[in-house]
């Protein structure tokens, strides 16, 4: 019989909570936020809309690496306001994410976690479509040779964490291959996809 348990804060609960973070966040905010974007940060916010709202990542492998270092991995499945991470490593756990909640299940332990997404960084990448303006708020673009980054916070609650996201860009197309999930704590969590 399965043990469920209730999302809390605590030392018991850390391991946890850092996997729900990123399944269970990094860069530095600029001041001002998303409010100053220029056009061709605009367009690179547009372009980013379009990809999460047309992306079918299906059963793809994924590597983590935890706060404390500790690394897992499995396999991901993501759409618009869907994701689903299948942990075969370290061992078996699976989290779910939809809308405004998530359910992260240990097959060790045999507990069951209920999470509400309204005050994680995970929330942002959950709308359906995904909007990167109003509720969200693009704190930073960087574009270094041939990839282009963008992260995101809640605009009502900054401080609960901040998601980067890494993509390949072609000038044509995108292709995400890292996310970075800060929590409050500014621990950081990264999940990465095969680069193709």
């Amino acid at each position: 019989m399965k043990k469920r348990t209730e999302y809390k804060s605590g030392a018991a609960t850390m391991q946890r909570r850092s996997l729900f973070l990123a399944g269970p966040l990094l860069l530095a905010s600029c001041a001002g936020g998303g409010k100053g974007l220029t056009s061709s940060g605009q367009s690179d916010v547009a372009r980013v809309e379009a990809y999460m709202r047309d992306v079918q990542l299906n059963a793809v492998p994924f590597q983590q690496t935890w706060p404390n270092g500790a690394t897992g991995g499995g396999v991901l499945t993501y759409h618009a306001g869907y994701l689903h991470l299948v942990y075969t490593a370290p061992h078996s756990m699976d989290l779910e994410a939809s809308g405004t909640h998530a359910v992260f299940k240990d097959s060790r332990t045999g507990s069951e976690t209920r999470m509400g997404l309204a005050h994680s960084p995970l929330g942002v990448l959950m709308g359906n479509p995904v909007h990167l303006s109003g509720d969200v708020t693009v704190t930073d673009i960087q574009k270094p040779p041939g990839i282009l980054q963008i992260s995101l916070t809640k605009t009502n609650n900054p401080s609960q964490g901040l998601v980067t996201l890494v993509f390949k860009d072609t000038g044509r197309t995108l292709r995400l291959f890292e996310m970075r999930l800060v929590d409050e704590r500014r621990q950081t969590l990264f999940i990465r996809l095969p680069l193709q």
